[in-house]
């Protein structure tokens, strides 16, 4: 595997690479932990065909009884960086032009890309999925009709384009939110609630958070979109621990809630994790929205409940986060990072404001964008991370690196989780301890890194 070469992500050149930790010039006699490099071993399936699954999927619902030829059918794409989306989004075009219908693809993302309709369009066409690879058109827009009002007084919006299309397709991936707790989380319901909804729906959805239940608003605004707004079925995905699809399950809209409720369950069985609980310093190469709306996952970081501090709730407890830097993928978006305590200035740099306010404000969780202590160098946060991690000596640290939150089959941890290896069959050691790597500028190697003395 070769490490990505990116500023953004402040990751370098194999070429540039050494193993030895001394830099030039005067630096901290502080001595870190040695690392070694683990594979987790997660049971889960996955699918192999995924047009075959999706052709069978939406078969199975009898849609041409429904769809007429000649009828339009909006298909929705979110702004998550979800695994194969745009064969998953391919395979239904295909199925809904076998019923001599007319698809055309709405990007369904909140406030995300800046709240604009070209952002969006951007966003998805990443992800691959393109008016080209596709061969219909993309009609993204941030104007919303108001279809109708929750018995909370709370208006309905939903995307212009697909209210005027004679059918629609919500299409998204299943997941555990990163703030919200219920039977439903992430998912259909969220597509139709802060994807379809635009900007001016995510907007007041989630001020509506704050004075009902997360629950309350999704089910209510919900049946809404299937009552109103001609949902033709629901395409959810569920993702398995190497961030590959590993479900695809066409939903009829009466079953909805029911069926959600069920692939939820599957996706936080499926939900990759930490190789240990509990953690001293957990080090991030790279957050984006690609990756998880808050950045990274606090279903992975155990940060759900409170930014700063584990509660007896999450599966995690970290002490001190650092983060490296923001994906491509994220167009400079940093929301989440103010749930780190420490990151590099470069990262900083990288970081686009006034997008992160837009869609930490509209999130109701302004504290996202906030910025944590930056340093020049990844040694001179280590230097400044590791006295707040309590009186063990840095040597001896519980210390974690991991790519992002979605890639944690391969991770780097310190010398101190030798003796829990102990009856662990889902871990393998694949490279020994060895000193921390830097390169010539101070600043840390990624995981992705090819392991030492590999070339």
């Amino acid at each position: 595997m070769q490490p990505v070469t990116s500023s953004v992500n402040g990751l370098i050149p194999l070429k540039s690479r050494h193993t030895t930790a001394p830099l030039t010039g005067v630096h901290s006699a502080m001595m870190f932990p040695k690392m070694m490099r683990l594979r987790q071993k997660f049971d889960c399936p996955r699918v192999n065909d995924i047009p075959g699954t999706v052709a069978a999927e939406l078969k199975r619902l009898n849609l041409g009884t429904r769809v007429k030829p000649g009828q339009s059918v909006a298909i929705t794409v979110g702004s998550r960086g979800i695994a194969n989306i745009a064969i998953i989004t391919k395979a239904i075009v295909e199925h809904v032009k076998s019923l001599q219908a007319q698809p055309f693809i709405v990007p369904a993302m909140g406030s995300h890309g800046g709240g604009t309709a070209e952002g969006q369009r951007q966003i998805i066409e990443g992800y691959g999925v393109t008016e080209d690879f596709l061969g219909v058109p993309i009609r993204a827009s941030m104007e919303t009709v108001i279809v109708d009002q929750t018995p909370q007084g709370i208006p309905v919006h939903f995307d212009k384009h697909a209210f005027g299309a004679d059918h629609v397709i919500v299409s998204g991936r299943v997941k555990p939110h990163t703030n919200f707790v219920g039977e439903i989380e992430s998912g259909l319901h969220k597509m139709m609630l802060i994807g379809l909804g635009k900007h001016n729906g995510a907007k007041i959805y989630h001020r509506a958070i704050m004075d009902y239940s997360w629950l309350d608003i999704v089910k209510a605004v919900g049946q809404s979109v299937l009552h109103k707004c001609k949902v033709l079925c629901g395409v959810g995905i569920v993702e398995n621990a190497y961030d590959e699809t590993g479900l695809i399950a066409a939903v009829a809209p009466q079953e909805f809630l029911a069926r959600e409720i069920e692939l939820l369950a599957l996706a936080k069985q499926w939900l990759p994790r930490l190789p240990f609980n509990k953690v001293d310093l957990l080090i991030i190469d790279e957050i984006g929205k690609n990756i998880s709306g808050t950045g990274m996952d606090t279903n992975v970081i155990g940060r759900k409940y409170n930014d700063h501090r584990a509660t007896d709730r999450d599966n995690a407890a970290v002490k001190t986060i650092f983060v490296r830097g923001l994906t491509e993928a994220t167009h400079g978006n940093a929301t989440g990072i103010g749930i780190a305590e420490f990151t590099n200035n470069r990262t900083i740099a990288s970081v686009d404001r006034r997008i992160t306010a837009i869609n930490s404000i509209t999130g109701g969780h302004a504290p996202a964008a906030a910025l944590p202590i930056g340093y020049d160098t990844d040694r001179e946060v280590l230097e400044n991370a590791f006295p707040t991690i309590g009186l063990t000596e840095p040597e001896q640290a519980r210390v974690v690196q991991i790519s992002n939150t979605l890639q944690l089959a391969e991770v780097l941890v310190s010398e101190a989780y030798r003796p829990q290896l102990a009856g662990r069959d889902d871990l393998e050691v694949i490279e020994e301890p060895h000193a921390m790597e830097f390169d010539d500028a101070g600043n840390l190697f990624p995981v992705s890194a090819v392991p030492a003395g590999v070339h």
